[in-house]
């Protein structure tokens, strides 16, 4: 028998009390690979539960890979578990609207382990042998093939691999910084992490407002040599997508006025909406548009792969730091990355991850109408983020009373510079049901209803 404490008048449901702790067994290697579960009448009779209970949480685990139920020879701990990335997050809210990782379903490992084996087959030594610090040939042009699904009509020299789109957008920053930029422009609710970055680099930080017009006349104000930074598809926070004549707008300034844009596009390719968004570094004609993207991060977030199209102006001091840096992306890596393009298996995954973002969008925008009247939100067209208005009452206090009821959202003020306490929150759809967002969604609106 497994002695597991459980809380009969706790808030979660006894199911998942005893669900949670052997989960919590299973990742510790307290009960490894085939190791026999109790039989569903004997834990219930000693735990002092229903035989349902334990039936649910045993399918429950079985559900999220942990546990293999073989008839009435019992339920085993399955090998699977070790990939469910679930692991790696446990200690994270049990309903999390915060994380950017998807959810396990969305992860094509079985696929990425049978290419990884044949890839180091048919590779043999020269597979975990270093590559250029650009990157492996092969996968750079099959990446500019990738890149034309977007509109870009780059060269296989434009291509540089990277170790993700976090990675890209650092040795941007520094690159820039090395060809003389000094000041970056950012809009006021943004990816946190550029500031630090800019901050590091000795750039100074101005900010462009997120409302349109206002965003368009400050536009016009950046100077020749500067820096902005934009997100315009499925933008991080907001998911909200620049209109195609407020880029060319954007593009029309930088080519006047001679200023630099970073396109962080890292979601661009889940568009879900019914209008067409081709990247803005497609209708670059002045070459001032360094582009990122990475299709990792919501595939195989460990893997670490990433890439950037880049005017040839800029090579020289992207490739300076990258060299200097960190080198060249794992080889091994961008071999398996290569197959995993080449065989089609890239734009399956693609298309689940965007089915399924569609599908638990739209069921987020649905509870949130039906279940929050008047907490203000705009549907995006694309990615996995929503911003949600908190009425009238700060995004920190709905944060932390989110978090009292283990409902994770990630609150306004981590997005403003300078920093101010946001009436509002991020949301994100990529670890969770559609059923667990009605779940959250609930939980929230009971909780927020008494605010603001």
């Amino acid at each position: 028998m497994i002695e597991i404490p459980l809380e009969h008048h706790g808030r979660l449901p006894l199911y998942r009390q005893i669900a949670a702790h052997l989960r919590r067994m299973v990742q510790n290697g307290t009960l490894t690979l085939e190791d026999r579960l109790p039989g569903s009448r004997d834990l219930a009779e000693s735990l002092g539960v229903s035989r349902t209970t334990v039936v649910l949480a045993y399918d429950l685990l079985e559900d999220d890979g942990y546990i293999e139920q073989r008839g009435r020879r019992g339920a085993f701990v399955s090998w699977k578990k070790t990939y469910q990335l679930e692991d790696l997050v446990d200690s994270g809210p049990v309903w999390d609207l915060a994380s950017g990782l998807p959810s396990a379903d969305l992860v094509p490992w079985e696929r990425v382990a049978s290419l990884s084996r044949e890839a180091l087959l048919r590779g043999g030594p020269g597979s975990l042998f270093d590559t250029p610090p650009e990157g492996l040939m092969a996968l750079r042009k099959a990446l500019v093939r990738h890149a034309a699904r977007r509109g870009i009509p780059a060269r296989k020299d434009e291509a540089i691999v990277t170790s993700g789109a976090r990675h890209a957008l650092s040795v941007f920053i520094e690159a820039m910084s090395l060809k003389g930029v000094r000041r970056l422009w950012i809009e006021e609710l943004t990816y946190p992490e550029i500031r630090r970055m800019a901050k590091g680099a000795g750039m100074e930080i101005r900010t462009v407002p997120i409302e349109l017009p206002a965003f368009l006349e400050a536009i016009s104000g950046i100077e020749r040599g500067d820096l902005l930074y934009l997100v315009p598809s499925f933008h991080n926070p907001t998911g909200r997508t620049l209109p195609q004549e407020v880029r060319r707008q954007v593009l029309e300034s930088a080519s006047r006025s001679g200023f630099w844009i970073i396109e962080d596009d890292a979601y661009g390719e889940l568009r879900f909406g019914d209008s067409s968004v081709p990247a803005l570094k497609s209708i670059d004609n002045a070459n001032r548009v360094l582009y990122l993207s990475s299709f990792s991060q919501l595939l195989f977030p460990g893997m670490r792969i990433g890439y950037v199209l880049l005017p040839d102006e800029t090579r020289k001091e992207f490739l300076a730091v990258l060299t200097r840096t960190s080198g060249a992306t794992s080889s091994f890596v961008q071999h398996v990355v290569h197959s995993f393009i080449e065989d089609g298996s890239l734009e399956e995954a693609l298309d689940l991850a965007r089915n399924s973002m569609a599908s638990r969008m739209r069921a987020l925008c649905g509870a949130i109408t039906e279940k929050m009247p008047g907490f203000r939100f705009e549907s995006p067209q694309g990615g996995i983020y929503l911003w949600l208005e908190t009425k009238g009452f700060p995004g920190s206090e709905a944060f932390r009373i989110a978090r009292e009821a283990d409902v994770g959202v990630v609150p306004g003020i981590s997005f403003s510079y300078p920093e101010r306490d946001v009436n509002a929150v991020r949301l994100s759809v990529s670890r969770v049901s559609t059923p667990m967002i009605q779940e959250a969604v609930g939980r929230l609106s009971a909780l927020w209803r008494t605010q603001g």
